[in-house]
């Protein structure tokens, strides 16, 4: 009797746990969703944003065209409301302290690499037009606003730029934009913004038309070390910035949520 009495006990505490806390068991959430399911992103909003920009940042969230519609505005306000200001400056503090770790050589050879478009000038206020990434890449319209020549300086990486040269490493700008089309603009719009004193400027070249940016960028870093350059970091806002071979000793990712680059 006392044996049933206990298990009785037991039964009705395991209804009221239950009663109390029906997600302990049965809210788990399911691994099987998929990515597409609207509620996530209906009954998250800018939850949801933020969980998409932290893939993208992650590479998690590759060969994406467009930013996701509902995040126009989740966009707009982290690139222009101060989180992106933030972000850049932990990570521009990071890349200062790691290079004040390193004995520059007298041999003229210690070099960074870094990209050009928004890790040093700004395309923000073209993408503005772009819905901040919701509409598709358009070629024709950003070459139209690069040949313009008024990217502003990303103010933290410029102070890095200043820094790095001043310190006495060998800065090489290494870009995609196409060198017969955008060379002499660029080498203005650069110079008008205070990026003076760089060792190299590397554009694309017909050699490498077609090529993507991983393979391109690649092989002009397998060059730079045949020259016997030393690349000590490597700065971009691209992972195809990043990726590939002869990377360089560290890699630094700048913020970017509005396009991707393959």
């Amino acid at each position: 009797m006392i044996r049933a009495m206990a298990r009785r006990v037991q039964e009705l505490l395991a209804v009221v746990v239950l009663a109390i806390f029906p997600k302990a068991t049965f809210g788990k959430p399911s691994y099987h969703s998929r990515a597409s399911d609207a509620p996530v992103a209906a009954e998250g909003g800018n939850r949801y944003c933020l969980s998409w920009r932290l893939a993208v940042e992650a590479n998690n969230m590759r060969a994406w065209r467009t930013v996701p519609p509902q995040c126009q505005r989740y966009v707009e306000s982290y690139m222009t409301g101060g989180q992106y200001d933030w972000d850049l400056n932990l990570i521009v503090n990071q890349i200062a302290a790691y290079a004040d770790r390193i004995s520059v050589s007298d041999d003229g050879m210690d070099a960074w690499v870094l990209d050009i478009d928004d890790t040093c000038i700004s395309n923000m206020f073209y993408y503005k037009g772009k819905r901040y990434g919701c509409d598709p890449f358009d070629a024709a319209g950003f070459k139209a606003w690069a040949v313009r020549g008024e990217c502003p300086a990303i103010p933290a990486v410029l102070e890095l730029f200043q820094k790095l040269v001043d310190d006495g490493f060998k800065v090489i700008l290494l870009t995609g934009r196409d060198q017969e089309t955008l060379g002499p603009v660029t080498v203005d719009n650069l110079l008008d913004q205070g990026f003076d004193g760089y060792e190299r400027l590397i554009m694309r070249t017909q050699a490498y038309k077609g090529q993507s940016a991983i393979a391109y960028k690649s092989d002009i870093r397998r060059q730079l070390v045949e020259e016997g350059y030393r690349i000590w970091g490597n700065v971009g806002d691209q992972w195809s910035d990043l990726q590939g071979q002869f990377v360089g000793n560290r890699t630094f990712k700048i913020p970017n949520p509005m396009y991707f680059v393959p």
